[in-house]
């Protein structure tokens, strides 16, 4: 299988370091406008210079030369591209989210359908093998009819001011709203699972903490001249300093403050870019916590909780049936059936941990065997009911959002 790159960032190159691995694909184009990038990438797989390109629109003048395109561009910077490839014929690997409005996923939604080619979101945690481990317990009926639900996404403190304070997802006019540019997976994670329509949503939550009201008197504007750099939570050099030397730490964070990953390449990314400014200056807007609560069409209802202030981990559910309950982090699993009362615990097989840069403990990985799986079958009509299952977990982020800021309880119509 025939693979192009549009977009060689960490998510982009990761994917086409698993599609390469794996044996089953050969990436044979890529498109990215920074130079430095793109000529890393280029060379790392060794692609011919024609099939180099500095934008998207130019890699569609050249003759087709691949089957899929993966599109690991910016949130803000998915729907041109995913719709011009799609009606250039190509099957389509989509970072998450779709887009940062509902207006703008359907019409690549539509595109996908008027064309009749495949298109998969990155939704990696749908692919773990501890998703797999608790969808086979629901669906076999041990813990009976679902009741409710808990579930908890914890970002980690210095994550999220990776990402949502001095990154690229800080702001949501430039990007998205921290529940869809984040939580798109664990929405689609719990659609997935209780596979059943939701009918209500509240939700509640906004940034807390990463305000200028907060910002102690002694703090300077950027962290390497600042008196606090030692004692702050959320120094940037000590939290990018820990990550010199290994090489999951390298891949993620490290590459993306620059791409030369040295003490020296972190001293001068800190000195001039984003990541080196103060966490209390005022440049972000997305929310640090929120809670969200859905009703399913039976009455069964679900807990999310999404927030800042834990360490980076995998996520935590409990849920609780009508004949036993599930208790998992995502290393374990602890299942507990209520008509024997016994107590049974399975360790889950996985690869790594819960950051992108370790793949997701492995879903990355499962994520492209089955975008390469479902380019192997041809079945277009299973892909483009996962596009339509995808929008509508992003449809759940953008109702989540318009209740936290309006206040209301929202009734859903039924998913297509």
């Amino acid at each position: 299988m025939r693979l192009m790159i549009v977009g060689a960032g960490s998510r982009g190159l990761n994917y086409a370091t698993l599609a390469h691995q794996s044996g089953r694909a050969n990436v044979v184009a890529v498109a990215e406008p920074d130079e430095t990038r793109r000529t890393l990438f280029a060379r790392q797989f060794g692609l011919d210079p024609s099939m180099v390109f500095s934008s998207w629109p130019e890699a569609l003048t050249h003759p087709r030369v691949a089957d899929a395109v993966v599109i690991a561009t910016p949130d803000n910077a998915h729907v041109e591209p995913a719709i011009a490839f799609a009606d250039a014929g190509f099957h389509i690997l989509l970072e998450k989210p779709m887009a940062p409005t509902e207006a703008e996923s359907l019409r690549i939604v539509e595109a996908v359908e008027r064309n009749r080619v495949m298109l998969q979101v990155c939704h990696v945690l749908r692919y773990s093998s501890y998703t797999k481990m608790v969808k086979d317990i629901i669906d076999r009926g041990d813990i009976g009819d679902i009741v409710s639900i808990e579930h908890l996404e914890p970002i980690g403190w210095w994550h999220f001011a990776h990402s949502y304070v001095r990154g690229n997802w800080r702001n949501e006019e430039s990007s998205s709203p921290m529940i869809l540019a984040k939580s798109s997976h664990d929405l689609d994670w719990l659609s997935y699972i209780v596979d059943q329509p939701i009918t209500r949503v509240s939700s509640f939550g906004g940034l807390r903490h990463f305000t200028p009201a907060n910002k102690p008197v002694d703090a300077a504007n950027r962290c390497l001249d600042c008196p606090l750099i030692a004692s702050c939570a959320y120094s940037a050099p000590k939290i990018y300093s820990r990550f010199l030397g290994d090489p999951v730490g390298e891949r993620w964070p490290l590459s993306v403050l620059s791409t030369d990953v040295s003490a020296d390449g972190l001293h001068r990314a800190l000195e001039t870019g984003p990541y080196g400014e103060c966490v209390y200056n005022g440049q972000n807007d997305v929310a640090d916590h929120q809670v969200v609560n859905f009703e399913l069409r039976d009455g069964a209802t679900i807990s999310f909780t999404v927030t800042a202030f834990t360490e980076l981990d995998f996520r935590k559910t409990r849920i609780f049936g009508t004949l036993g309950s599930i208790e998992g982090d995502g290393r374990r699993i602890e299942l507990t059936d209520f008509r024997t009362a016994q107590i049974t615990t399975r360790d889950v097989p996985m690869e790594g941990g819960a950051s992108a840069a370790d793949g997701h403990g492995g879903a990355d990985a499962e994520l492209i065997s089955h975008f390469l799986d479902t380019l192997e079958s041809g079945d277009v009509d299973a892909a483009l009911r996962h596009a339509r299952q995808s929008l509508y977990s992003h449809q759940l982020a953008w109702a989540a959002e318009k209740s936290r800021h309006t206040g209301a309880v929202l009734t859903l119509d039924p998913p297509r």
